[in-house]
């Protein structure tokens, strides 16, 4: 059995989610809510009449005498990223409901949109959207200061406090989630995690081992001994024997989400931070961010080189590769073409679901190869949080949506949703016996939770030595454009490595000023 402990990531790292509030107010309605502060007993909690209360878990709970509909009318309109666990709530999203008589409407989009309509939100300061998904570096890096402080919730002994306290959420994707620049405000709770390791095809791996060996002289089995060099060889060696027609069963030996989009700043990131590079010089930008992270490091000999590699990797990777984001990947991994790929683990749902795929059973996963310097995993979780221009009626009935959609018990439903499910941000659901079972290939928990199919690798990826948080600075929507766009040419031969990275250092430093 897979034994969880409680990761200290100290360093921190995208997917996006927001919600929309709507609420007419009137002075008998906020009459009535004091009298209900009013008869409230902070000294003794108890527990909230949601369904789906799981035995092990911290419960949700309020304050003696709180009135869970004392909200009841307001509307709140969620805008999102297409992401598993807002699929998984807007299902589910009753319970909610006929606790509070709030009403939740979750509209989902592509991060890009998401991003446009709350800075656009935001500037008009009409609070349109009411709880943003906020992605760390897209939207919460440039956007904090219109967040509500969660704190003035938190320290509030009237309304329903987090459940299980902050402390069971993992410290890593607390900081990089909630905070920015310092932690005296909190601005955003953990609500995702998607994180890249490596998906590969066990079957090929065990039938052609020996074979290779023989020829190559090394074990390619993936895992924390395998180094990016290694990887390349046999991603090359597989795809010329599939070629050759010695291997059958897939075409080419890795893909890539390498698409002139966020997908590929994700996935040279990897191969950068494994070598002991990053994108400033200044370190420690990826947990709680800085508003200024000074001069780029873009032309270090580890950038250089780096991209040099990738430069190489990507000749022998699957054609499609430049095409791909994490979904065009998936898919093309789920038809069973490919041997090998960096992804996001959640898509392990995807790659487990019969209906939309030709590998179910047939997945490994393992921590990314590593550089010169470690194995460097990308973190792509966000967080949610409340816009600071709602009315104080809507920004408390949304804290009460942020108290449950964040809560052990609901991250538990979410894991089990038949939508795919998402990985939970919480200790305590970690610790749950079947959640323990699911992470063991060929239980029937694991059947049920595909999703905890990688999480011996993830949770290997999270410990510091291993997860890479890229910069959360307020120029990173810009400065992620140039790294893309840049290196997009490097792939499509229009420009060297050496020139992609300095051409990337110079606009970075133009960006911010340095």
């Amino acid at each position: 059995m897979i034994k969880y402990k409680k990761w200290r990531i100290m360093a921190v790292v995208g997917t996006t989610t927001v919600m929309l509030l709507t609420a007419c107010s009137s002075n008998s309605t906020q009459q009535s809510t004091n009298t209900a502060e009013q008869k409230v007993d902070p000294k003794v909690q108890v527990e909230a009449p949601f369904a789906g209360a799981v035995e092990g878990l911290p419960k949700i709970t309020a304050p003696k005498g709180f009135d869970w509909k004392q909200f009841q009318g307001v509307e709140l309109n969620v805008i999102s990223e297409n992401t598993p666990p807002s699929s998984a709530l807007a299902a589910n999203i009753d319970q909610f409901e006929k606790v509070t008589g709030i009403k939740v409407n979750i509209e989902q989009s592509d991060l890009g949109t998401v991003v446009e309509k709350v800075s656009l939100d935001f500037n008009a300061k009409s609070a349109k959207y009411h709880i943003i998904y906020a992605d760390p570096y897209q939207i919460l890096a440039k956007q904090s200061q219109n967040f509500v402080n969660l704190y003035d919730f938190i320290n509030d002994s009237t309304l329903p406090p987090i459940p299980g306290g902050l402390d069971d959420f993992i410290e890593s994707q607390l900081e990089v989630d909630g905070y920015m620049g310092n932690k005296k405000a909190l601005y955003a709770l953990p609500y995702d995690a998607p994180t890249m390791v490596l998906a590969y095809r066990k079957d090929i791996i065990e039938k052609y081992k020996n074979q290779f060996m023989a020829e190559k002289g090394f074990d390619w089995t993936p895992g924390p001994n395998l180094t990016w060099e290694q990887y390349y060889e046999a991603a090359k060696w597989i795809t010329e024997k599939a070629k050759e027609g010695v291997i059958k069963e897939v075409k080419y030996g890795t893909g890539h989400q390498a698409k002139q989009y966020d997908s590929l700043m994700c996935d040279f990131s990897n191969i950068l931070a494994a070598n002991g590079g990053d994108y400033f010089k200044e370190t420690n930008l990826g947990s709680i961010g800085k508003s200024n992270p000074g001069k780029s490091a873009m032309t270090s000999d580890e950038a250089i080189e780096s991209a040099q590699f990738y430069n190489k990797l990507l000749k022998v990777a699957a054609p499609g590769s430049r095409s791909w984001d994490w979904s065009g990947l998936a898919e093309a991994f789920a038809a069973g073409d490919i041997a090998m790929a960096p992804e996001f683990h959640e898509f392990s749902s995807t790659f487990e679901n019969p209906e939309k795929s030709k590998v179910v059973g047939k997945v490994g996963w393992a921590v990314l190869p590593k550089g010169k310097v470690r194995s460097a995993n990308i973190f792509g979780g966000t967080g949610i949080g409340i816009n600071k221009y709602a009315s104080d009626k809507e920004k408390k009935a949304a804290w009460l949506f942020l108290v449950w959609a964040t809560s052990p018990q609901a991250q538990y439903m979410i894991l089990k949703s038949d939508l795919g499910g998402s990985t939970p941000t919480r200790h305590s659901v970690y610790e749950l016996p079947d959640v323990q079972k699911g992470m063991q290939p060929g239980t029937e928990e694991s059947k049920q939770m595909p999703n905890l199919l990688p999480m011996a690798a993830t949770l290997e990826a999270w410990k510091n030595e291993n997860v890479y948080m890229r910069p959360k600075i307020p120029q990173w929507p810009q400065i992620d454009t140039f790294i893309f766009t840049e290196l997009s040419k490097m792939l499509a031969g229009k420009q060297s490595p050496r020139e992609a990275v300095k051409r990337i250092a110079k606009q970075s430093d133009e960006a911010t000023g340095n």
